[in-house]
């Protein structure tokens, strides 16, 4: 547990003997995170070598391509997604808050090299738990403070959040910082994205992984619709195996996951094939406006990794709608087993928060079937971990469990 009540009481005594001026000084600390000076627990934010899907140490995640889903530091929903690939370096978000900005630049750290360089940062769309680390004042560096950007690929107007609004004109003057600063090139989806030609990086010196922009219909139109259809959808390619990265898009009351299956020829493909994505980070934290049936059906994906706190009553007092949802459950229940998750909530109230697997990380070797699961708490999938039994009597998980595992095969 990341929250100790007698250790906080401990912390709190100290500051109080030291006297007015010292207390400033920790409160000030507390609330703007001076990530240089920040001293990081091993057992928090290292990824240790597990045993996992197939059994892939964490060591050998240098041949290949590696994907970290990240926690934040905090008891708050967010995203945030490292991929590495040799010394190409691609983040997806920095959420939640910016408390988190530290969680995340210290972990960065512990894997880029010496270039400190970010070659592709992706910001999906306009909400704080996917954006915050990205927007502080002068005071605070944020990650477009502490590291070099190559490409940055945002919404851009791709929303219908007012861009002079506090936090939004924070990302919005950092993120034009930083590609001044760096001479970085720029991808506007809302600007530059056209259906039927994908914006397409390859990575690698024989560009063995493909990092596509996929066309999502609100770059460029207003629909009825939240904010989370206009995120930016990311297809990755590496070897025979393919990853799908949908920010917080969602399907009910708008259809935006049926436009994304139908506007995408590698999306088609999918849906056609006997095939699945191998990765999918499921969509919204797994909430149950996203992962629409139709769309998971049509992807059918091996492995789902959801970033939440699972079982936080921060969006609403209803367990069945508590990331990550009964419905999502149930929907990803036929295709696979292997659903992991981030952090777990303990008690709201008092700011208590543990990992449930902890750092997700996702290893892809070429030529290996099979991708490999290491985690930093555990290697569990979901239907293994405790909050989960605890949770069974919620009658759609009880209906999740009729179909789950997948083709009659037994749980251990």
């Amino acid at each position: 547990m990341k929250k100790n009540p007698f250790i906080s009481f401990i912390v709190c005594l100290f500051a109080l003997i030291l006297g007015v001026g010292g207390g400033a000084v920790g409160i000030t600390y507390a609330t703007m995170p001076e990530t240089e000076e920040l001293v990081v627990g091993e057992e928090v934010y290292y990824t240790y070598n597990g045993t996992g899907v197939s059994n892939v140490p964490l060591d050998s995640a240098g041949q290949g391509l590696s994907v970290h889903f990240l926690e934040l530091g905090n008891k708050y929903t967010g995203d945030c997604t490292y991929i590495k690939y040799g010394d190409v370096d691609i983040l997806i978000d920095c959420g939640s808050k910016s408390s988190s900005i530290s969680t995340v630049s210290e972990y960065l750290k512990t894997y880029m090299g010496e270039d400190n360089k970010i070659d592709y940062c992706i910001v999906t769309h306009a909400h704080t738990d996917h954006y915050a680390g990205f927007a502080t004042g002068t005071k605070v560096q944020g990650i477009y403070d502490l590291f070099d950007f190559g490409t940055i690929i945002d919404f851009g107007s791709a929303t219908n959040k007012d861009k002079d609004s506090g936090m939004l004109k924070k990302y919005i003057d950092n993120r034009d910082d930083a590609i001044e600063r760096c001479d970085a090139e720029y991808f506007d989806v809302s600007v530059s994205a056209l259906k039927g030609n994908n914006k397409i990086y390859n990575i690698g010196a024989n560009n063995e992984v493909q990092l596509e922009i996929l066309y999502n219909r609100y770059y460029n139109h207003k629909i009825n619709g939240t904010e989370n259809n206009y995120s930016v959808c990311v297809m990755l390619k590496f070897d025979d195996k393919e990853f799908l990265f949908t920010g917080d898009l969602e399907e009910h009351g708008s259809s935006a996951e049926t436009y994304l299956l139908e506007d995408n020829e590698s999306l088609k493909d999918i849906a056609n094939s006997s095939d699945g994505v191998e990765l999918y980070k499921a969509g919204h934290h797994g909430s149950s406006t996203s992962s629409s049936k139709n769309f998971i059906d049509a992807i059918k994906p091996e492995v789902v990794c959801v970033c939440c706190c699972a079982g936080s009553p921060e969006y609403t007092d209803d367990v069945d709608k508590m990331f990550p949802t009964t419905s999502f459950i149930e929907t990803i229940a036929p295709h696979t087993q292997d659903i992991f998750v981030t952090s777990l909530c303990v008690d709201w109230k008092n700011d208590e928060y543990t990992s449930m697997n902890g750092n997700i990380v996702v290893i892809a070797i070429a030529e290996q079937e099979k991708l490999g699961i290491n985690c930093s708490n555990n290697d569990q999938i979901l239907r293994k971990q405790e909050w989960f039994n605890r949770t069974i009597t919620v009658d759609g998980i009880e209906r999740a469990m009729r179909t789950w595992p997948p083709n009659g095969v037994v749980i251990d």
